[in-house]
This record gives C-alpha cells, structure tokens and sequence, in this order.
C-alpha cells in the first residue's frame, strides 16, 4: 500500500462518521494522464453539505465547484452497474476536470459521454475526464453525461443514500451521499433534476 493510501485511511479513520471513512478506503485515483496535475498530493475535503431549494437534496462545495442534489436510480436484482447524477457548476476563471472518484457499492468509476450518432445511442468513457468551464455549468444526466458505477458488490434500494467520492483535476477531492430514486424513474422526491 503507498505511503498516499496509509494517509488517506489514516485521515478517514479519524473522523467520526462512517461514511466518508468507506468512501475514502474506496478512492479511485483519476486516469494516468490526468494524475500529474490531480493527485499527486491529492486533498481530501469534507464538504459541509448545505441545504438545497428542494426538500431533501444536498448542495456541495469544494474550491469553485458547487455540487448539486447528487443522485442515482434503485437497481433490479443482480443488476452489476448503476448511474449516477448531478449538476457541477464552476464559479471559477479557470476550467476544472471531473477526473475520477468512488461509490462505496461499485468496484469501478467511470465518467461517461451518452450521444446520438445517427439513430444509434452510444455511450464512451472519457478518458480525460469531464471539463467544468468556467462561468458554466455541467448537468450530469441520463441520456447525457453521467458517472457509471461498475461491478456493484450490492444492489440500490430506492430511499436510502450511499457514500462516494468526486476526483477534480484542481478542487482535489470530495466526499459527498448519493440519493437512490426509484428503478427507471427521475431524481428522488425532493431532487430537482428528475427526468
């Protein structure tokens, strides 16, 4: 284990709540080719979660990013990937990166690109990640840009919520819950992105 990941378990086994402990046992570090500027001295934050407009949903902020109502669907029985959602909007001068991250229930993270080519849908990993421009904002939905949870060690189950991180290529890194909505339905009641 590397000198990084004994302090980065060291740090979350000092803290007092469960979940950020298993979300950082968890982390993924960021894709090769955007280490060099993300992790090398990777910081992780504890965000204050800050009430959202909507009943329920939570707001984060680390560095210029602000994180809204983070949210994922129930999954079927046996089901091995899930998606997740979210706005991230960046008040900054400089672009940031989504680069990589955890879910506390998934073997894999992954940053992906839904398009339309023709009549045909297709869905691609981004290897360099996913640009928050500055002054902009970036909704991470189905059928869009969204996170894939891969290799899901147990199902979602609508209601509850589960720990994960987000990897920036400037902010660092952030601890936050995703809210479970219903199978195949929109954000949780509450949430402000359902679709």
């Amino acid at each position: 284990m590397s000198r990084h990941h004994r302090a980065m378990r060291a740090f979350s086994a000092a803290l007092s709540l469960p979940f950020v402990a298993a979300a950082f046992a968890h982390l993924m570090l960021p894709a090769p080719e955007a280490k060099a500027g993300a992790s090398a001295n990777a910081r992780i934050i504890l965000a204050q979660a800050m009430p959202h407009a909507a009943a329920g949903a939570r707001t984060y902020k680390i560095g210029n990013l602000v994180i809204e109502a983070p949210w994922t669907r129930a999954t079927p029985g046996g089901a091995k990937v899930a998606g997740g959602y979210m706005k991230i909007a960046n008040s900054g001068k400089e672009p940031d990166r989504l680069v990589g991250g955890s879910f506390v229930r998934s073997g894999r993270f992954e940053v992906h690109e839904m398009s339309l080519e023709g009549d045909i849908m297709k869905m691609r990993p981004l290897a360099r990640g996913l640009e928050i421009a500055p002054g902009a904002a970036v909704e991470l939905k189905p059928g869009g840009f969204h996170i894939m949870f891969m290799d899901l060690k147990e199902g979602l189950k609508e209601g509850e919520t589960v720990a994960g991180t987000l990897v920036f290529e400037k902010a660092g890194a952030l601890a936050l819950e995703y809210r479970v909505g219903p199978i195949g339905g929109g954000a949780p009641s509450g949430g402000h992105m359902g679709h």
